[in-house]
C-alpha cells in the first residue's frame, strides 16, 4: 500500500529541527512521500511573520533536491482557518485508498484535543508522533491525559502503516533538536545570525529579503 505522510505548520521559517524529524520519519517509517503542509492562517497560533508566498519559496529552498518530500500548497490555496482536519479530508479526497498518516511532534500531539473536530483525524489517517528517546506516557502532565488514553487506545506497531489506510498511532523517536522558529525570529530581529539552525538557502533568503527584521 502507497504511504504518504503529512507534515504540516507554519513554517515561519522552516528549520533544521522540522527538517531533520521529517527526514527521520520518511526513512525510518518508509513513507513514498512526505508532503510538507505550510498553513495559511494557523488557528493555534499568532499571525506568521512574514506572507505565505515568502514562507512557501523558504520550504521550496529547503527541500530543493530531496527525494520524497513535495510541497502542498492546498492551505494556501483556501479560504480561512487551515484546520488540518480539512486538509486531511481534501488529501484522502485527492489519493483515495492509501496508507495516509499525519506527523506531528509530541507536544502538538499532547495538544490535539484542543484542534478543531479532532476526533475526525484518526478516521482520515493514521498519526505519526514524533518524540525524543526515552520519553513515557507517565511524563504526560494532567492537562494532556485525553491526548494520552487515545494513545493508549490506539498505539500500533508501524506495521499498520503497510496494513490500514488510517486508525493507528505509531511513537517514533527522532533525533532531538530544541530550535524554535519563535526564537530565530527573535534572533533575526535582535540583528543577530540564525545561521546553521537553518539551510543556507533559507538564510540567504532571509537576509535578501529583509524577513523578520
Amino acid at each position: 500500500m502507497r504511504r504518504v505522510g503529512v507534515f504540516g505548520g507554519t513554517f515561519d521559517p522552516i528549520h533544521f529541527g522540522h527538517l531533520r524529524a521529517a527526514l527521520e520519519l520518511y526513512e525510518g517509517l518508509q513513507f513514498d512521500e512526505v508532503r510538507l503542509v505550510p498553513a495559511s492562517v494557523p488557528p493555534h497560533r499568532d499571525e506568521p511573520g512574514v506572507e505565505s508566498g515568502q514562507r512557501l519559496a523558504m520550504v521550496e529552498a529547503a527541500i530543493s533536491g530531496q527525494p520524497g518530500f513535495v510541497i502542498d500548497e492546498r492551505e494556501l490555496r483556501r479560504e480561512g482557518p487551515s484546520y488540518m482536519v480539512d486538509t486531511l479530508q481534501s488529501i484522502r479526497d485527492d489519493f483515495g485508498n492509501v496508507s495516509l498518516s499525519l506527523l506531528m511532534g509530541l507536544d502538538a500531539f499532547l495538544g490535539l484535543p484542543r484542534w478543531h473536530r479532532w476526533e475526525r483525524i484518526p478516521q482520515l489517517a493514521h498519526i505519526v508522533v514524533a518524540h525524543r528517546p526515552g520519553w513515557h506516557l507517565d511524563d504526560a502532565e494532567e492537562a494532556e491525559q485525553t491526548a494520552v488514553q487515545l494513545l493508549e487506545e490506539r498505539r500500533s506497531d508501524p506495521a499498520i502503516l503497510q496494513e490500514r489506510t488510517a486508525g493507528g498511532i505509531v511513537l517514533q523517536a527522532v533525533t532531538p533538536l530544541a530550535i524554535s522558529a519563535t526564537a530565530i525570529r527573535r534572533l533575526i530581529g535582535e540583528g543577530r545570525s540564525a545561521r546553521y539552525l537553518i539551510p543556507d538557502a533559507v538564510w540567504h533568503m532571509i537576509e535578501k529579503d529583509q524577513l523578520y527584521r
